[in-house]
């Protein structure tokens, strides 16, 4: 019974002693193994499963895969005297576990330091030059939409960076980088996340803003009236023209007409006028002779010289 006791009581020491003395790594995860606080063995950095002495060594576990640095928005002012908030972030690794083990020794604590080193880098290189060169990375042909056309026309020098916003993070990243060395980590990159004016000079901006679409906007509506305008001289143009032809065009029908029947009435007249004569004045008999006329005339007219008889011509 004692020797059955003593055994499970063994059985169950080893496994304590296996429990304690083995751990796994995963691919994320690099391990640092301290006896007492000191480091005893070089650091593990692939995965599997691993041994230690137990009770007596202890295993620190920090990540391998990249970290993210997110900083606070501050507010910077620029060269050019302009304040902004500037938001950036950044990603880094543990490249060396044994110098982060004995100088931050936690992931909370790297952060911190992170903050005391990009920080017033950022901030260093930012008011070190202009907006301009914080929020462009090229010298590309400006449009409307990042400034006005007048600035353009009148100041196109303020518009032209010399470093630009990619340079200006790389910066930020060379003058970093030997200070976070000595914790053993890497900065993969630093990037701006975003700019933005205060907002004391935000809504100045948003009016400037405001206003210029509105000259464009104007300039637009006077170029589009006077091309409306031009259209409609022009229609009024065609349209005169088009009267002017026609008029002309019908006054030469009409006229050749008139020439046609009065050579048609030559030659009537020609073959016998006093017949000619005689039908237009029954005609005139006709038109102005009625019941409700009255006529006082002498018995010589003309108008009446048919009441005395046909001319012989006539007959």
């Amino acid at each position: 019974m004692k020797t059955k006791g003593i055994i499970v009581i063994a059985l169950i020491a080893a496994a304590v002693v296996l429990y304690e003395s083995a751990f796994v790594v995963n691919e994320t995860e690099l391990v640092v193994i301290t006896q007492f606080g000191r480091i005893v063995r070089d650091p593990i950095l692939d995965p599997g499963l691993k041994f230690k002495v137990p009770f007596i060594e202890k295993a620190s576990f920090f990540p391998k895969n990249i970290q993210e640095w997110d900083g606070e928005p501050g507010q910077i002012p620029t060269l050019d005297k302009t304040f902004i908030w500037v938001d950036a972030f950044a990603r880094w690794k543990i490249v060396d576990p044994v110098k982060f083990f004995q100088t931050v020794n936690n992931r909370f604590n790297a952060v911190s330091r992170l903050n005391d080193i990009i920080d017033p880098a950022v901030r260093n290189f930012i008011t070190s030059y202009r907006l301009i060169e914080a929020v462009r990375k090229s010298n590309r042909e400006l449009d409307t939409t990042e400034v006005g056309l007048e600035d353009q026309e009148k100041k196109p020098h303020l518009y032209v960076i010399s470093l630009g916003r990619e340079k200006i993070t790389q910066g930020v990243l060379e003058q970093a980088q030997p200070k976070v060395a000595q914790f053993g980590i890497e900065l993969v990159d630093v990037k701006i996340k975003g700019i933005n004016y205060v907002e004391e000079v935000r809504k100045s901006v948003y009016d400037r803003m405001i206003a210029e679409r509105k000259q464009i906007a104007e300039k637009f509506r006077s170029e589009g009236k006077g091309e409306a305008q031009k259209v409609l001289g022009q229609k009024e143009r065609d349209l005169q023209e088009i009267t002017s032809e026609a008029y002309r065009t019908a006054q030469e029908v009409k006229g050749k007409a008139d020439a046609e029947a009065a050579k048609i009435y030559a030659e009537a007249y020609g073959i016998d006028p006093d017949f000619y004569s005689f039908t237009q004045t029954l005609e005139i008999y006709n038109e102005s002779l009625n019941k409700d006329a009255s006529l006082l005339l002498s018995t010589d007219s003309e108008f009446l010289k048919y009441f005395k008889g046909i001319p012989s011509k006539a007959k």
